[in-house]
């Protein structure tokens, strides 16, 4: 995954990694629901392999804050120095991202994770080292 490519938790990973602020916009308090790759796969699998040929959300319907994310990512990476910092919120920031998998639930895939959200952060080995992220973003 590209590290600039400014999605929320991979943002957060680059600047705790690379020691600096993590940018929170607004006060934090809108939502993301977050899926480890490995379960949505799982659900792609039993969604094809079911009878089921309608529209279904995959995902985990578990929201959490974006400042919450930050705190969790500063936990996470060993000897980072990084704090939180607060931005004015960009208008076309969603408020809310959380996918309604009721309908997945009841045709092919229970919904159930797999990996944990903490598991799933830790399993970038550049968490577990403190390894910076380039600033080119290409690892060598």
């Amino acid at each position: 995954m590209d590290p600039y490519d400014g999605r929320v938790v991979i943002n957060f990973i680059r600047q705790a990694l690379n020691n600096e602020p993590l940018t929170v916009y607004g006060e934090g308090k809108q939502t993301r629901s977050l899926c480890y790759v490995s379960d949505l796969i799982r659900g792609i699998n039993l969604t094809m392999e079911s009878d089921f040929h309608e529209p279904i959300n995959l995902g985990n319907p578990d929201e959490l804050t974006i400042l919450d994310i930050a705190r969790e990512v500063i936990a996470l990476i060993p000897g980072t120095t990084s704090k939180i910092v607060f931005q004015p919120m960009p208008p076309d920031d969603p408020r809310v991202r959380c996918p309604d998998i009721t309908r997945a639930k009841g045709k092919c895939w229970g919904g159930a994770r797999v990996v944990s959200r903490r598991d799933g952060l830790g399993k970038d080995d550049r968490l577990l080292s403190g390894h910076p992220v380039p600033e080119d973003g290409v690892d060598r």
